[in-house]
């Protein structure tokens, strides 16, 4: 008797490089848009941390105004004082960015600054526990490369404001419009025989 054992787990990466094989154009058109943005922000990486320190402005007053919103539909339950806390402390705080999105900027660079420096330790850490299994370095010198981009730009900090947001936004656009090209590439090359086998099959009936 022979065996009717199915694979989940095969017949779903099989049914996602159909779905790529099938959709690689939009990916391809996706990555190509993000990589040119990417490009644009590295080239003004001033202009792109103020757009995105607006654009967090904006979202904070948004926020508070949903706060406003719920708290007043909720009138006399007990979070009611909170929720109007909570409004207008991001409201205030989205007006001040709004106005002033400099500031913002800098708050921006801090918060880039502290995120580089926990994660470089954590994955040091966590390089450290791994080590003895393959390529467990790589999570260290990932750690240090992190660790040492805080350091520098602490050590220029407020006038790597100018540029950090910016710059670090563009190259993160960049890789991943790039990877989604590749990925799109390989979807396009693998659906190129089947094309070649389907046109051959038409003119040999």
């Amino acid at each position: 008797m022979e065996s009717t054992t199915e694979y989940p787990e095969s017949n779903t990466n099989v049914a996602l490089s159909n779905t790529l094989q099938g959709n690689w154009r939009p990916l391809l058109y996706a990555g190509i848009v993000l990589s040119v943005i990417g490009l644009i922000a590295i080239v003004a990486p001033f202009l792109t941390g103020i757009s995105i320190a607006m654009l967090v402005g904006a979202l904070l007053v948004v926020g508070g105004l949903f706060h406003f919103v719920g708290a007043f539909k909720g009138q006399g339950w007990a979070g009611f004082v909170w929720q109007i806390l909570l409004g207008a402390i991001g409201v205030v705080a989205g007006l001040v960015i709004l106005f002033n999105p400099l500031f913002g900027l800098l708050t921006l660079t801090l918060v880039v600054i502290g995120y580089l420096f926990a994660s470089g330790v954590v994955e040091i850490l966590m390089g450290y526990r791994l080590r003895g299994e393959k390529n467990w370095f790589w999570s260290v010198v990932s750690g240090v490369l992190g660790i040492a981009l805080a350091v520098l730009l602490w050590s220029g900090f407020p006038s790597t404001a100018l540029w950090a947001v910016g710059l670090l936004f563009g190259i993160n656009l960049l890789l991943t419009g790039t990877s989604m090209v590749a990925i799109a590439l390989g979807g396009r090359t693998a659906d190129e025989p089947t094309e070649s086998g389907q046109v051959a099959g038409a003119g040999g009936v």
